[in-house]
């Protein structure tokens, strides 16, 4: 963007032509969106893992509940037969993969958090700046 509005001469030191304005801006806009899209390519990727980890948790998190669902069951069928330590060893397993699986989803949940919303947040601010110098370089050089 420099070159929009600190280029006011051309070589012969006149003001630049139109068709010389023309290329230039050509040649910059070209490069300002190349730029602009590897910026939104990065910022996705990076967003796209979070995501990704994420879900690996939430997935984590699910797989543990199972077990412990399956543990509390079979809690549930050693109680019947009243034998105290055998259902409290295995109420105790139960509680501790419950606690494991909320970790996981608390963790998953974060991760998931950081990739919403998963707009190029970074880059669409950063062409909304390139436009505003853009439009500032026009409204200078009609000015003069």
């Amino acid at each position: 963007m420099a070159d929009v509005t600190n280029a006011r001469t051309s070589q012969n030191g006149s003001e630049p032509s139109t068709a010389e304005l023309v290329q230039r801006a050509t040649e910059q806009v070209s490069r300002l969106v190349r730029d602009e899209l590897a910026l939104a390519r990065a910022e996705l990727t990076q967003k796209g893992k979070h995501a990704g980890i994420g879900i690996g948790l939430f997935g984590g998190g699910g797989a543990m509940a199972f077990f412990g669902l399956g543990a509390l069951v079979a809690a549930a069928i050693l109680l019947l037969d009243l034998v105290l330590p055998a259902w409290a060893a295995a109420l105790i397993v139960a509680v501790a993969l419950f606690l494991v699986a909320g970790v996981l989803a608390l963790l998953g949940k974060k991760q998931v958090s950081r990739a919403v919303p998963p707009v190029p947040a970074d880059t669409v601010r950063s062409l909304r700046a390139d436009v505003d110098t853009v439009t500032a370089a026009v409204k200078d050089r009609g000015r003069s």
